[in-house]
This record gives C-alpha cells, structure tokens and sequence, in this order.
C-alpha cells in the first residue's frame, strides 16, 4: 500500500486516478477535504475498494501516526499543501500552519514510523515531497531556466511557506536520514483543478459570458505541464529516483498568462462557438497582485536523463483535453462554485467578475 496526502484535491487525484489504471496495489488518501479537496474526484476509482479516504488533516500527527501503523504503507507520497498565491496573500496563516506545521507533523510521525520498520522494510521505504517552481522566485527574460542548484528566492506567503517545507524535508534526510525525494514542478493544469485557477477561471466565465480578468499587462509568464505528465513524473520518482535527490519536472511549454487567456478563447470559440463574436471579447485587463512574479522556466534535463521520464503533453494538446474536460463535466463544476467560491471572485478581481457581460 501507498499514502497520499491531499488525494482529493487536483494534482492528488489525478494521481491517484493514474495510479490505478496502471497499478493493483492498495492506496489510502489523507485529505482535509477543504474548499479545493472533493471526495467525488475520486469516484472513478472508489467503487472496487482499492483506494481508501481518511478525512483527517495533516497536521494532526497522531492520527497520521495511528493510520501509519495500522497500514504500513512503503511509499507516502505528499502533495497536499494550501497551492493559490492569492489566497496565501489574503491569509497566508493558513498557509504557514498547513504547508510548513502540516509538513512537520507528517514528517514526525513518518520518521517514527519508518525508524520502527524492520530491517528488510526499511531501505525501500520512500517519502515523496511535491514542491514548486515557484520557491525560486522570478527570472528575468534572458534568464536559464530554474535547474536543482538554483537558489531559494520565495516571493509570496505561498512560495515562502512551501520553501519551508522543502528544507524540513531536506533536513529530516540529513539529519535522520529519513529516504525523502524532493520533486519541483512547474504550472499544472488539467481535469478537476479547482476554478480559481488561471485556466479553469477562464473557461468557465466565458462559458458564462463573464469577463476574463488578467492581471496586468497579461505578459507574465510560466512554463505549463499537463497533470498527467505530473503524475508520470511521480511516478517515475517513487520508482526510480535516488534518495535524498529534488527533480524538477517542466513542460517545455513557456507562455505568456494573455496568449493562454486567448489560446482558450480560440478553443472555445471552436468547440461551442457564441451566437454573436468571439469569446476573447471578454478579455479584461485588471490591477495587478502584489509581488507577482515576471516569469517562471525549469529544466527537466535531471529527471529526463537520469529516470527517461519525457512530458508527452504539448501545450495545444494538453490545453485542448482541458476544455474538452470542463465541457463535458458541467455538474462537477456546479458542485465546486459555491457561493463561497463566488464571494471569493468578487473579493479579487471586483464584483464585474461575477456578472454576465451585457
């Protein structure tokens, strides 16, 4: 059996869902169940009992301990985290209480449990840290791509709180010699991804016929991977990366926040085309988030070369299943936008953003 943390929330249960079309070993998801975390993302792969969730938050150690003992897992593979920049601007004591208390009561009672294993479990036992690009700040435009000697350079209360858990997880193989294997990925987009983020956002308020807020002069730019890839990436790791190690897993695919804004647009005016002009319309310009970062590059060349681990998704590609996704899963979304979630995009980017264009 494996563990995941935040197995129901975006990148966590497309993993779990890629888990099981290749794999028939057991897997229990750890998840808070918070705002982005939604226990139907799992429905496809709940119905034959090969993966159980556990509700329970990660900074509660002692039920992390007691689960731990009760299942002794060989892998325990840690996405969850608090993930929106904005959001961690607004609040960041979230994100500090469950990015950095959260990663350190997990790795308590993970390094408890391992030291308890026997001689034979424990050499292959694996705790899997999924960070972000975004701990390394910003790059200027002639900038090389972030690679696993770039320096440290948070910039929000997001990225600050995950460079914390990063060094824990560092110090915690250093010092206890706890087998943790660090993965940074760039921006992931894909099925289920909670629609406070850029690309869900935009499909789904101009399906609506709402405005199309980017911040900025929308030339921000960040390099795109399609969750699937994410999730072979992890995979790969769990498999085949050497202990004590960080890969930093990238897309190839760097554009700017405006052309993915107008690349959906030219989807969906393909794919359910408006009775009168485009969708790109509704694009809106609006005040820029404080200390937003300029641009954002990896180089996967270490996982490429070292675990033959490629991105298969171009960004065309990748970005097509998106919208063909939220096409085709209409109720899902209806589920997730909650008048909270509504609230939420007034607070934002203004009260415009909530109301259909006239």
């Amino acid at each position: 059996m494996i563990f995941i943390t935040g197995g129901a929330g975006f990148i966590g249960s497309n993993f779990v869902i890629d888990w099981f079309s290749q794999s028939n070993e057991k897997a229990l998801v750890i998840d808070k169940l918070t705002y982005a975390g939604n226990a139907d993302n799992l429905a496809p792969v709940t119905a034959d009992g090969r993966v159980h969730l556990e509700r329970v938050d990660i900074c509660d150690g002692e039920s992390i301990a007691a689960l731990l003992r009760a299942h002794r897992p060989r892998a325990l593979l840690h996405f969850a985290a608090e993930s929106h920049v904005d959001r961690s601007i607004l609040g960041p004591a979230d994100f500090v209480r469950t990015n950095v208390n959260g990663t350190f009561a997990l790795l308590e009672a993970t390094r408890a449990y391992w030291q308890g294993l026997g001689e034979a479990e424990r050499p292959a036992f694996r705790f899997i840290h999924v960070s972000t690009d975004e701990v390394f700040g910003s790059l200027e435009p002639d900038d090389p791509a972030f690679d696993e000697n770039s320096s440290y350079a948070p910039n929000s209360p997001y990225s600050a709180s995950k460079a914390a858990s990063d060094h824990l997880v560092r110090a915690y193989h250093r010092t206890y010699a706890l087998p943790t294997i660090t993965t940074c990925c760039s921006n992931n987009y894909g099925p289920y991804q909670f629609p406070e983020k850029l690309i869900p956002l935009m499909i789904l308020n101009a399906l609506e016929q709402r405005p199309l807020p980017v911040y900025g002069d929308g030339l921000n730019e960040r390099d795109w991977l399609f969750v699937s890839d994410h999730c072979s990436a992890v995979r790969a790791v769990l498999e085949r990366g050497q202990v004590g190690h960080v890969y930093h897993v990238g897309g190839r695919n760097c554009v700017r926040n405006i052309d993915v804004v107008r690349s959906i647009c030219r989807l969906l005016d393909e794919l359910q085309p408006r009775a009168r002009g485009s969708y790109a319309d509704g694009i809106n310009f609006v005040r820029d988030r404080p200390g937003h970062d300029r641009r954002y590059a990896m180089n996967p060349h270490k996982i490429e070369t070292d675990l033959e681990w490629r991105a298969l998704e171009s960004f065309d590609s990748g970005l097509r299943k998106t919208v063909r996704w939220y096409l085709d899963h209409s109720d899902w979304v209806r589920k997730v936008r909650s008048g909270e979630y509504r609230n939420w995009i007034e607070r934002q980017y203004g009260p415009a953003a909530s109301h259909p264009l006239h």
